[in-house]
């Protein structure tokens, strides 16, 4: 696929770029005053006013002391002044938003993690109308000036719902435990990476991350006015609290019930060791890290019998890694290439200390953007398909040994992070060879581990779409 030539100074960074910084805050805006807003959105963009400027994905040659995106709500379009018939050519869950109940019934947002119990005054997804992020390296007082000025900014256009903070904490780890933030997909047509991590995986069109330019299908994901379609995006805003303590208790309860070490027990469910190192490169110990060039380059289906793990016998189909990039094994509908996201999202809360009690009832978890050009075909189905049921994986057997199973009979339940996970319903399957699962280990009964308490669905738009939605208050 051609590598189409894109202006970077025209989308804004987050899209395209990981800003590797230590600290976030993620102010949750409803618009008051909608010509006042746009002035701010004006001075945003060319950071006039004392205002930050928004971040583009155009390379820095001196880093910035802070970056700033802002995205937008369909509510938030609208009280802007994008009319209901430009938005019926939006993306229909993005124009559903995130506290429909259709969504949430499809996503998992159901019983605590219900919008309606949502922070932050996120649980009325009408008032929601812009995200607006801020991130910084280790220097929290730049936080705090970059803060202070925003926040007499939005005096008198804007009200300040809720501001949410996150911390990175030490080794780009999140609060399970685990190293993060390994695989990403390759964009065709975006900056190179600083730190690049090759893969065994195709590179992914540009149009499934961007509207205006070719996607995976040959498609162009495009809206109306013109000025909000090309260079644009959406992402899944989520707060997500993880239930630390619960799923130290998992790792002990179910590893003595399977009869393996509970890091065992967290490699297989994760699909990686704690340490990044994915389960089919190291199936049996942690081993010493491997080196970035390898930690994301390996595939589950190979010709070599020694490298194939199509069945999940090294790495469980139904782990997460698995469930979220089945990278080359067989799936049900289009593959994997048509389905990816690109994840921001920084830890929130103190790290968890097993040594006091008290810490388990501390909120923590991951905040961040879940960025594609379509959150029906993308964030939403990932989610509903992969992460909520088992039935996606196509019958695959080994051609050397037809006799050691088939994949369709080695996965169960649903993601032990992201399902919904009722303890009278949930499983997770080991594999073992031999025929129609007969040899699998599979673990029942646990509870959901992981509960949105916040969210949106937003619209990244470009510096062309955004010098748009600055001047239509005046202009309609």
């Amino acid at each position: 696929m051609t590598s189409p030539q894109l202006d970077y100074a025209d989308i804004q960074g987050t899209i395209l770029r990981g800003y590797r910084v230590d600290m976030a805050r993620h102010f949750i805006l409803s618009i008051t005053d909608p010509k006042a807003a746009g002035a701010l959105i004006g001075a945003l963009i060319d950071g006039t006013d004392g205002m930050p400027r928004i971040t583009t994905a155009a390379r820095w040659k001196v880093k910035p002391e802070c970056f700033v995106n802002i995205s937008f709500t369909a509510a938030g379009l609208a009280a802007l002044g994008v009319t209901q018939t430009q938005l019926a050519t939006f993306d229909p869950a993005f124009v559903r938003g995130a506290t429909a109940a259709a969504t949430a019934s499809k996503v998992g947002d159901v019983g605590t993690s219900d919008p309606s119990q949502w922070i932050g005054g996120m649980s009325h997804g009408s008032q929601v109308h812009i995200v607006l992020n801020l991130w910084v390296d280790e220097n929290p007082s730049v936080l705090e000036k970059v803060t202070t000025r925003l926040r007499a900014a939005f005096a008198g256009c804007m009200k300040e719902l809720s501001a949410h903070d996150a911390q990175a904490l030490p080794d780009n780890q999140v609060h399970f435990g685990y190293r993060d933030n390994i695989s990403q997909p390759t964009v065709i047509g975006a900056p190179p990476r600083k730190h690049p991590m090759p893969d065994d995986q195709p590179a992914v069109a540009t149009g499934e991350f961007l509207l205006g330019y070719a996607n995976a299908s040959n498609g162009i994901y495009s809206v109306q006015p013109t000025e909000l379609s090309t260079n644009s995006s959406y992402a899944a805003f989520r707060i997500l609290e993880q239930d630390v303590a619960g799923f130290e208790t998992f790792l002990t309860e179910y590893a003595a019930e399977a009869k393996i070490d509970r890091e065992v027990l967290a490699a297989k469910v994760c699909g990686r060791w704690r340490n990044g190192n994915p389960l089919v490169l190291e199936p049996d110990q942690p081993g010493t890290p491997l080196p970035q060039s390898q930690l994301n380059d390996f595939t589950y289906v190979s010709d070599e019998p020694a490298q194939d793990d199509r069945l999940g016998l090294k790495c469980p189909i139904g782990s997460h890694l698995r469930r979220n990039n089945p990278r080359n094994e067989k799936v049900n509908g289009t593959d994997s290439t048509h389905h990816r996201i690109v994840r921001r999202a920084m830890p929130y809360g103190p790290t968890y200390d097993p040594a006091h009690p008290d810490s388990e009832s501390t909120p923590r978890g991951l905040i961040g953007y879940f960025i594609n050009a379509s959150l029906f075909n993308q964030f939403e189905f990932l989610t509903a398909q992969w992460n909520l049921v088992p039935s996606f994986v196509k019958s695959d057997s080994m051609p050397s040994d037809p006799n050691a199973g088939n994949a369709y009979f080695n996965i169960s339940g649903q993601d032990v992070f992201l399902g919904v996970n009722d303890p009278a319903s949930s499983s997770f399957t080991l594999a073992a060879p031999g025929p129609k699962g007969t040899n699998n280990t599979v673990i029942k009964g646990f509870p959901r581990l992981i509960f949105t308490r916040g969210g949106a669905y937003c619209f990244l738009p470009s510096i062309t779409g955004l010098r748009y939605l600055a001047r239509l208050p005046v202009t309609s």
